[in-house]
């Protein structure tokens, strides 16, 4: 009689049970300690099984890279305004910090797959309309180095956050009233 871990693999869900044990490795001992036998061991199946969907150790990263992608967008489209957008993405890293580890290590992807591509193309976009949304006297004229600037502090305050270096600033503070107290120290309103 299979165990409830085994029929879960027999039910189709085993690509998804192999994605939720990676990242429960990845967020408590990081990338490096991933193993796709191991992650078999977990889910109760065959050591080969996790290949049937991800290939190798690199397609399984390049799988939770591509579902962090589409995440991050998924949460940037949730806000219009550019600070707010930002404050998103903190939320996303917070919320999915083993994505988070994992999205922004290109040594360890595949970067050329498709899927992947089309993911981070979509996150761009979602975060170069926000940058679009703001006034060409709060941006500058040039969008791009906007949206650099705009990646580089969430992105920067998510990672500080995340590897516990702004524990002092931070304080016991909501971490996203601080990323909008930063934003608009750095920025006048009409720059949001």
């Amino acid at each position: 009689m299979p165990t409830a871990k085994s029929s879960s693999y027999h039910h189709g869900d085993l690509r998804r049970a192999i994605l939720a044990a990676a990242l429960d490795v990845i967020a408590a001992e990081g990338p490096g300690a991933l193993s796709l036998r191991d992650l078999a061991r977990r889910a109760g199946v065959s050591h080969a099984a996790p290949a049937h969907h991800f290939k190798d150790r690199t397609g399984l990263l390049t799988a939770i890279a591509a579902e962090g992608f589409a995440l991050l967008a998924d949460a940037l489209a949730e806000a219009a305004e550019l600070r707010e957008r930002g404050v998103r993405y903190l939320r996303f890293g917070i919320q999915h910090p083993a994505h988070f580890q994992v999205m922004f290590q290109p040594d360890l992807l595949r970067t050329d797959d498709p899927t992947l591509l089309a993911a981070r193309a979509r996150a761009g976009a979602e975060l170069r309309s926000g940058v679009a949304a703001v006034p060409e006297s709060g941006r500058g004229d040039d969008a791009r180095l906007a949206g650099i600037a705009a990646w580089s502090l969430a992105h920067g305050f998510t990672t500080l956050l995340l590897s516990e270096n702004l524990r002092d600033p931070v304080d016991g503070r909501d971490p996203e009233d601080v990323f909008r107290s930063l934003t608009k120290l750095l920025f006048s309103d009409s720059q949001s």
